[in-house]
């Protein structure tokens, strides 16, 4: 690891190959937590190349632990997070609106690192169960169209870097990573990132891949559609900027679609918000963003595709399927 950071310091970069083999290092418990921190510190202050991206992403899908969900036509949303906006659990709501409106979400989530609540702080608080059991899975999957895959739990690799990352309390490039190794490997990607250049890295590295995906970014940094600024949506055939009023829905502040200051918080706006008792912005965020998704698996306009999303949220499917899924995580 000592010739690796001074290459790094030096400015020079690795291959796809070296890349490969520092994180299957990390992850084998070579190297000591101080020099992790120095690597990933590394960086933070310059940019990650394509071909390193793509080495540490191959080390993790090949050391992780697979779920078979071939006989499903799944899509994960999932945002990169680190963009400092502290919205509130946005593209998790919106995969159980997707669920609701009977599509396979293989839903790849971490507890938050550089934000207050991740996707699985709130999951857990609602009390929906963690596990890489496939039974289980497959349970959830089939009765509630929804799995949720907890990254601990399949990514043993990185048991040596969560403690790490947890300290630093800022965005590493395992944020930039985590979209990208769904244990599942969905066939669907609806994929939220946080700055233009790492939109482009993605639909570099999609685009050698059999996956039908959707990157989407908002141009002030959200890793979502916020319907406060305009988006660059990035898919297999097309690349456009869309305004909020494109989404056919009003443009909103920031202020009304914050999250919460604890967990606790943060669950009961979840929990408000999938009930049906959101605000209308809270209400047209997560369907926006649910409708883009339905959209990435379908095919279908997005008009169709919205109203299918706010049909889920408004005729409680939704909550159903969340509600489902606790009550199969207790049994």
């Amino acid at each position: 690891m000592k010739t690796i950071l001074n290459r790094l310091i030096n400015h020079e970069i690795l291959s796809k190959t070296e890349a490969k083999e520092v994180l299957v290092n990390i992850s084998s418990g070579n190297y000591n937590s101080s020099q992790i921190a120095s690597f990933l510190t590394v960086y933070l202050m310059r940019s990650i190349t394509i071909e390193e991206l793509s080495g540490f992403r191959e080390a993790l899908l090949e050391l992780c632990i697979p779920v078979d969900f071939s006989a499903y036509n799944t899509i994960d949303l999932c945002g990169t997070g680190g963009d400092g906006k502290d919205t509130f659990n946005i593209s998790t709501l919106a995969s159980f609106i997707v669920a609701g409106a009977g599509i396979k979400v293989a839903k790849h989530g971490n507890y938050g690192v550089s934000s207050i609540s991740g996707s699985s702080n709130v999951m857990e608080q609602m009390g929906v169960k963690f596990t890489n059991d496939i039974d289980f899975l497959t349970k959830s999957i089939e009765e509630t169209n929804i799995a949720i895959l907890h990254a601990p739990l399949f990514h043993p690799a990185m048991k040596n870097v969560g403690p790490i990352r947890k300290e630093l309390g800022v965005k590493t490039f395992f944020n930039m990573l985590g979209p990208m190794v769904n244990p599942s490997f969905p066939r669907n990607q609806m994929v939220g990132v946080f700055s233009l250049e790492l939109a482009r890295m993605y639909a570099y590295l999609y685009q050698n891949t059999n996956t039908n995906y959707s990157i989407l970014h908002g141009l002030s940094g959200f890793d979502e559609v916020s319907l406060t600024d305009d988006v660059k949506i990035i898919s297999n055939s097309s690349e456009i900027i869309l305004k909020p009023e494109d989404f056919k829905l009003p443009k909103i502040n920031l202020e009304f679609i914050k999250g919460g200051k604890t967990v606790d918080e943060s669950a009961k706006i979840f929990h408000k918000v999938i009930s049906g008792n959101g605000s209308s912005e809270q209400n047209n965020v997560v369907c926006v963003n649910a409708a883009i998704a339905i959209q990435t698996v379908e095919k279908s306009t997005y008009e169709n595709a919205l109203a299918k999303a706010q049909e889920s949220l408004n005729s409680g499917k939704a909550f159903e399927k969340l509600n489902k899924l606790i009550t199969i995580s207790k049994n």
